[in-house]
């Protein structure tokens, strides 16, 4: 295929992808304009290097491991506390038991370390297979497995036993 194939195919599966790119972004930084920002630089790094994408097949891992790489780097340039008004943070604040039984489980996501936080999220709120995790993350099967099943350990350890997958 030429270039300019590949430029639109690779255009087209951004759009029709947009919701899924910035939810997956959105699950490392829980910010909207944090979250938009890694999308974009993802979206410009996967155009300027659309040369690089060897077969077409692979467009939604290539594309997927460029935008988990862009969150992770994202998160260890911008490593900082962010303040807010106690306004703001009450509109936040969950109401009622299962908000609460979320919030806690969002940090608990949260605080796991990249490897862990991206299976995570490729995997549940994504709904990716493992195999395909294997090719975003450029592990074999056996370790995205194992690292699943270790984040889980972390999850259930940090939330407590009624969290269950």
């Amino acid at each position: 295929m030429t270039r300019n194939t590949n430029f639109e195919l690779v255009e087209q599966f951004i759009l029709e992808n947009k919701a899924s790119h910035y939810r997956l972004a959105y699950g490392y930084v829980r910010n909207k304009e944090n979250a938009l920002d890694i999308v974009q630089e993802a979206i410009l790094k996967a155009l300027q290097s659309v040369d690089r994408l060897e077969e077409i097949r692979y467009l939604k891992t290539w594309f997927y491991r460029i935008l988990v790489n862009t969150a992770i780097d994202f998160i260890r340039k911008n490593k900082r506390m962010t303040v807010m008004e106690d306004d703001v943070l009450g509109i936040h604040l969950p109401t009622t038991e299962m908000e609460w039984a979320d919030l806690d489980l969002q940090q608990a996501i949260d605080e796991l370390p990249p490897v862990y936080k991206t299976i995570i999220l490729l995997r549940f709120f994504e709904d990716l297979k493992i195999e395909e995790i294997a090719d975003i993350t450029g592990d074999n099967v056996n370790t995205v497995k194992t690292r699943l099943y270790a984040a889980l350990k972390k999850l259930r350890l940090t939330v407590g036993e009624e969290f269950n997958v």
